[in-house]
């Protein structure tokens, strides 16, 4: 595993984050899901290698070793990562998220400096939206998840701790076997047949829990919540990959995306019988479509994406 390093924050957080791919490649800001660890997918991984992009994963606040920032929002990833970008020397680069951080992803598509494209799979849509059902669709895990969100942060953590119990003991297999209401018939083959997918899910979910339950908790509270920006400032090329079969972000989410999306930037992905773990098994292909879409090996100028005035020096 690559190691984990620390960036303390003005205001005295500390952002933990870690370095895959190429070391020296083009950059690529990586959204871990909820509740997860910061690793990405390996075959992703493995393509940016091969691809020369070098995958920059930092961890949310009260997750992996990143403190925590009670009352965060979604659109606070933005200054969190501003402040790496600038740390790391990084100027311009694409973002990717799946899952809880696919909202994370399009927050920095429309504000973060320097974001030439991006890519959300299986992203979760507004929960504040009067025209999507944010819990038609879901698996019954996650109903009882967010209808304990609603009644505060008090039964939420009950929620997340018998959760964290179940996911934690045990093997593999074992562990599998407890995330099967929220896997889709499909995600749960995709598990079974890929020793390899199965060992990775259950290692994110460990990885991401091992600080305890603090950002599993924020994460779910700050997407019940207004994200703090519009999807109508994303001015670059946005890749949106959603599955039919997916019972953690059911496919109305990804629908609901593609409709409110600035147009002229979409290029949407709405796939018959894919889920939500066997969609980021397509490493490779994810990959080479963000690259095209950003037209690294043509760019020879910054970003022409205006960010805000009121949103050029964001306190971290």
């Amino acid at each position: 595993m690559a190691e984990i390093q620390h960036l303390t924050l003005l205001n005295g957080r500390t952002l933990a984050y870690r370095i895959y791919g190429a070391s020296s490649g083009f950059p690529l800001v990586w959204f871990h899901g909820t509740p997860a660890g910061i690793a990405p997918p390996p075959l992703l991984v493995k393509a940016a290698g091969e691809r020369g992009i070098k995958i920059i994963a930092a961890a949310r606040p009260g997750f992996g070793g990143s403190a925590r920032h009670h009352g965060r929002r979604v659109v606070d990833a933005v200054a969190d990562i501003q402040v790496l970008n600038e740390h790391l020397g990084v100027k311009e680069c694409l973002v990717a998220g799946w899952s809880g951080g696919g909202p994370h992803t399009l927050a920095c598509a429309a504000r973060l400096p320097g974001v030439i494209a991006a890519l959300t799979i299986a992203g979760v849509g507004p929960a504040d939206a009067p025209d999507l059902d944010f819990l038609a669709g879901q698996g019954e895990d996650n109903v009882a998840e967010f209808q304990a969100a609603q009644q505060g942060e008090d039964a939420l953590r009950a929620f997340c701790l018998a959760q964290l119990a179940e996911i934690v003991q045990g093997s593999v297999a074992d562990a599998v076997a407890a995330l099967r209401g929220i896997l889709s018939a499909v995600d749960y083959q995709a598990c079974l047949e890929s020793a390899e997918l199965g060992e990775y899910l259950v290692s994110l979910l460990r990885d991401g829990m091992s600080a305890g339950v603090d950002g599993w908790i924020d994460d779910d509270l700050e997407l019940t919540q207004p994200w703090g920006f519009g999807l109508s400032e994303v001015c670059v090329p946005v890749l949106l990959y959603q599955g039919s079969d997916d019972i953690m972000v059911p496919y109305s989410h990804g629908v609901w995306l593609a409709q409110h999306l600035p147009k002229e930037h979409l290029r949407e992905h709405l796939i018959e019988g894919e889920g939500h773990v066997s969609l980021v098994a397509k490493g490779d292909e994810l990959l080479e479509e963000l690259i095209k879409a950003g037209g690294i090996s043509r760019r020879t100028t910054s970003s022409t994406c205006t960010v805000p005035s009121n949103q050029q020096a964001l306190e971290p």
